[in-house]
């Protein structure tokens, strides 16, 4: 049977009763959090908008598209803007949240649309697609100004978008950070012992961390 390489650091062993003390402690301030989570979407839900003035067209496998048409029959579109860094390169950031864009069924049955778009080509998207195997809807940006005026630039970004008839608005988006949210992975390893094992973590002297 092979040897198991012991854990790099592990939290303090405490009894069962202090360990329910600690959780306990922890759960208010957890409760604490969601309260103000939920306070926090209450005010988005208030945002004021803005029309989208310029009439954007993307191409997609399906041919052109407008930035109306990508929300189908739907009143509502969560877009991501997926980096481009050029050809034959691939931000692994939004390779890695791609792959966690799950359940856009129940989003549609909620009235949301989803797109993912980037300035890369049609032709290296759909190539990379297929590669990832990837079902997720998406178009090209490339030839736009849609990733500048969107505030996304050479980076990533989600935004949300309303329309009103033939009227578009942008209600929200995010900053980089913001995107962490709605991570299946991140928000799992935040409960974890070890957390994301990254360098800007407030983590314990000798936790492993990158």
């Amino acid at each position: 049977m092979p040897s198991r390489t012991p854990a790099p650091a592990l939290p303090t062993v405490v009894s069962e009763q202090e360990w329910q003390s600690a959780r306990a402690e922890l759960l208010t301030a957890e409760k604490d959090l969601t309260h103000a989570l939920d306070a926090l979407a209450a005010r988005r839900r208030r945002m004021p908008m803005v029309r989208v003035e310029q009439e954007y067209t993307f191409a997609s496998p399906e041919g052109p598209v407008t930035l109306l048409e990508l929300f189908g029959e739907k009143h509502q579109l969560a877009l991501y803007q997926f980096m481009n860094l050029g050809p034959d390169r691939f931000c692994p950031g939004c390779t890695n949240f791609t792959d966690q864009v799950v359940a856009l069924d129940t989003l549609a049955e909620n009235g949301v649309a989803w797109r993912t778009v980037s300035d890369m080509p049609l032709e290296q998207m759909t190539a990379y697609w297929q590669e990832r195997g990837w079902t997720v809807p998406y178009a090209s940006s490339h030839g736009t100004t849609f990733s500048a005026d969107c505030g996304a630039g050479e980076g990533f970004l989600l935004s949300a978008f309303l329309r009103d008839g033939d009227d578009v608005y942008r209600t929200y988006s995010t900053t980089q950070r913001g995107v962490d949210r709605v991570m299946f992975e991140a928000n799992v390893l935040d409960l974890l012992p070890y957390g994301r094992q990254e360098g800007w973590e407030d983590s314990p002297a000798g936790w492993p961390q990158a």
